[in-house]
């Protein structure tokens, strides 16, 4: 059976990083295998239009962009597999992967490219204009809000960076909290604090997104909050929501097998995308917390398939 579900490269993942990681071993001959997740195409799915992406110069929908992805890794012989792992035994060489529907498959190298989440209400109108005003990365859809007034919910660095972001596009920014104290550090709270484009509604909750459609098209409108110490409801006039709550790795099957951080994201080593386990690498936002961008998820793609390839060479 091993035989049979065996790969030299496979892939976790498919995102930009998964997708890219897939393009470079297809094409140094390595027969890679792509597991597409739950969700093929990751976080880009989500979002309606992408404008930062070189190459489209009159910017793309992030589904399409997948799709040409897709697309492309599968010209080179690239096998996708709609299918999500759920169990990965990396002592063994080769290496153990198990998917959702029990099918054991091995491999000599595992590229992580599982992505992170980003961390959302979980209301129902948060869901209902997600891409139509509501987003989770400012630098992402930040541009599409100038001179307009957003708002940012949150109260941690993420929230504060995002937020100061935003005061240099919008005509307005509003930070939601549901304290009285921000958890972000010392200085990014006082330079929220001390932006004169920055209002603070604080000891907050979002009780509703307010929006409408036109044309067949959703938007944003305001947002209802809820003073929870009051419990009085007041709306906020908007065109944008950005939610920043932070974000999760998708790492919970590599734990206890992958060095990580506190949060999940995985440790790689400097200018490498090497983990503690020899043959398996991690690239995009499984590993990256910073820039999480599409453009440097496909870039550290490229460097852990140049890392796969160089690993598989003969000494």
């Amino acid at each position: 059976m091993f035989e049979k579900n065996h790969s030299k490269v496979t892939i976790i993942g498919s995102g930009p990083a998964g997708y890219t990681a897939a393009l470079y071993t297809a094409r140094a001959n390595l027969s890679p295998v792509i597991f597409e997740g739950s969700q093929p195409g990751g976080q880009l799915m989500i979002t309606t239009e992408i404008e930062n992406y070189p190459g489209f110069e009159n910017g793309i929908a992030g589904p399409a962009l997948m799709e040409i992805m897709k697309k492309q890794v599968e010209r080179f012989g690239t096998k996708c597999y709609y299918k999500t792992i759920i169990k990965a035994d990396l002592q063994s060489k080769p290496f153990i992967l198990t998917a959702d529907d029990n099918t054991e498959y091995t491999s000599d190298i595992v590229i992580i490219a599982t992505g992170a989440s980003a961390k959302f209400l979980g209301i129902e109108s948060e869901k209902k204009y997600m891409g139509y005003g509501v987003s989770g990365c400012a630098t992402c859809d930040g541009f599409f809000f100038r001179n307009q007034k957003v708002t940012v919910v949150g109260g941690g660095d993420t929230a504060m960076e995002e937020a100061n972001y935003l005061s240099k596009l919008a005509s307005e920014v509003t930070v939601i909290h549901r304290r009285d104290e921000f958890r972000a550090s010392k200085i990014m709270s006082d330079r929220t604090r001390n932006n004169p484009k920055i209002k603070l509604a604080l000891n907050s909750i979002v009780d509703e997104i307010l929006g409408g459609e036109e044309n067949g098209k959703k938007f944003v409108t305001g947002v209802r909050i809820k003073n929870v110490k009051t419990n009085e409801l007041s709306v906020i006039s908007c065109e944008g929501v950005f939610v920043a709550i932070g974000h999760k790795p998708n790492t919970d099957i590599f734990k206890g097998q992958i060095e990580m951080d506190d949060v999940g994201y995985i440790k790689t080593e400097k200018k490498s995308t090497k983990t503690n386990i020899p043959g398996v690498f991690a690239c995009g936002d499984a590993q990256d917390n910073y820039y999480r961008q599409a453009i440097t998820a496909a870039g550290t793609g490229c460097m852990a398939a140049i890392d796969a390839e160089r690993y598989l060479e003969p000494v």
